[in-house]
This record gives C-alpha cells, structure tokens and sequence, in this order.
C-alpha cells in the first residue's frame, strides 16, 4: 500500500506539474506553430507566385538583354568614329612625315651631288654639260668634214657678162665640157 500511495503522489505531482508546465509551454508551442503554419504560407505563396516570378524575370531578362544589344551597337559606333577619327589624323601625319623624309633626301642628294660636282671640277675631270657640250661640237665639225670631203662638182660656167655676143660653137664647147 505504501508503494500505491507513492505512486498515487507521484501521479499527483505529476498531474499538478503538467497544468504548469503546460500553461508555461502552450504560448511557446502555439508560437513555433505559427511560425511553421506561416512558413508553409510563405511556400505556398512563393510556389503560386513562382510562375509569375518567372515569367517576369524572363521578360525583365529579355529586356536587359534588348537594352544591352542597343549599348554595345551605340558602343561600338562611337569607338568605331573615334578610331576612323584617330586614323585619319594618323594617316595625314604619316603622310607628312614621308613628304618631309623625302624631301630631306633629295635635299641631302643635291647637297652631295654637288659637292662630287665640285670636287671632280677640281681635279679636272669634265662635267656631263661639259661632255654634252663637247659631242655637239665635234657633231657639227663632222658634218662639215663630211661636207668637205664630197667631190666638188664643176661649178657651171657663169655667164660672163661680155659687151660681145658670144659665138654659138664655144658655147657648145662648154655644154660638152660639163657633160
């Protein structure tokens, strides 16, 4: 009997512990339940939601894709300007760095051309106007010699201007003599 009655105040201890811990414990329990009851609201809204979420991410996503397309064309357009811009400046300066090498070499051309001029006219050698000079000279005095050396054809008689008639057979005479 003693062992029923320690149980019968254990049992009591019991029952009388649990109203307390019960009252202690109910708001803590009902809390955690609503904190899942809203958590399985958020994953139902969420799951609802999802499909609208995705089709407006994929149409916010095609639009920003839309827009990059326009930036990179605006992009490419200005630095495609900028460097036909650039080009060009660099082209002209080439060009009149070229101009001015060119004409810096002709110029050192001359420079030495006449100093060779000059010393080859200290040494006597001729010049080409010297040369050309020269040929042209003796050009024409070969064409004299040429001249020159043909056979003479017998000068036709002059007519000598004689107060006298001049007989008709010494004048055949003459015709004979420039056959």
């Amino acid at each position: 009997m003693v062992k029923k009655t320690l149980k019968k105040k254990v049992m009591k201890k019991k029952a009388q512990a649990k109203p307390a811990a019960s009252t202690f414990a109910a708001p803590v329990v009902e809390s955690a339940r609503e904190i899942w009851l809203a958590g399985l609201g958020a994953f139902s809204v969420a799951q609802s939601e999802s499909g609208k979420m995705i089709e407006q991410g994929n149409k916010l996503f095609e639009k920003l894709v839309s827009e990059g397309v326009k930036l990179e064309k605006k992009t490419r357009d200005v630095a495609e300007t900028a460097v036909d811009d650039i080009k060009g400046e660099v082209e002209s300066k080439v060009g009149a760095v070229r101009q001015q090498a060119v004409d810096n070499w002709d110029k050192l051309e001359n420079i030495f051309e006449d100093r060779v001029a000059r010393v080859l006219g200290q040494l006597g050698v001729p010049t080409a106007a010297d040369v050309n000079k020269l040929s042209e000279r003796v050009q024409t005095l070969s064409r004299k010699v040429t001249e020159l050396s043909k056979p003479k054809k017998a000068p036709a008689p002059r007519k000598a201007a004689s107060k006298k008639p001049a007989a008709k057979k010494p004048a055949a005479k003459t015709a004979k003599a420039a056959k």
